[in-house]
């Protein structure tokens, strides 16, 4: 079975990795810590993004981390707008992705009930 991509899968990706370019380029002398664009999921009218985003930091940190990305978003838009080619550029959204974090603790948890197994 083959999958075939829509537009929307495209352009997720795109922004995605965009994204990430930006925020390692641009943002590196320490308004923000070390960021992870994890997934990013566009509307069905590409009008707005929803970017996910994962950071080391306490629970405090991390919030504050998301409110700057979210208030640097209009900025972080007209970037993208001159990056790629697309005719309007979504709205961006920021939110954390606690999968990662989630699943160590699961990993943990799981390697906590067989105590005698080798670890690799």
């Amino acid at each position: 079975m083959v999958r075939t991509f829509k537009r929307i899968d495209r352009v997720g990706d795109m922004l995605q990795k965009e994204l990430a370019v930006i925020l390692q380029s641009k943002f590196r002398d320490g308004e923000l810590p070390m960021i992870t664009v994890s997934a990013v999921q566009v509307s069905r009218d590409l009008a707005y993004a929803k970017i996910y985003v994962s950071t080391l930091g306490t629970e405090n940190e991390i919030k504050a981390v998301v409110k700057t990305l979210n208030h640097l978003a209009p900025k972080l838009r007209y970037l993208l707008a001159h990056t790629i080619r697309i005719r309007t550029t979504p709205e961006l959204q920021f939110v954390y992705d606690s999968s990662i974090v989630q699943g160590s603790k699961l990993s943990a948890l799981i390697d906590s009930v067989d105590p005698d197994k080798p670890k690799d």
